[in-house]
């Protein structure tokens, strides 16, 4: 699983992917989903790959900070 996060201009742009045993238990959308939502944003896609972006880049650091609790929470 990786996520990916850029921020410009007071905005945040994110990618996520999820390939092999992952798969079963994490869905890139629901991962991006939550970074997102945490940088006051949303996105979706596919249980692979997934794509979105936030209103708060600042927040971006955090959110991603959250990312392992996350996935432990979950595998």
């Amino acid at each position: 699983m990786v996520v990916l996060a850029g921020a410009e201009g007071g905005k945040a742009a994110l990618v996520a992917g999820v390939s092999g045993t992952a798969l079963g238990k994490i869905k890139a959308g629901e991962v991006l989903g939550e970074v997102a939502r945490q940088a006051n944003g949303k996105g979706g896609g596919r249980p692979d790959m997934a794509q979105g972006g936030g209103e708060d880049g600042p927040a971006l650091v955090a959110a991603l900070a959250g990312v392992p609790d996350w996935v432990r929470q979950r595998v």
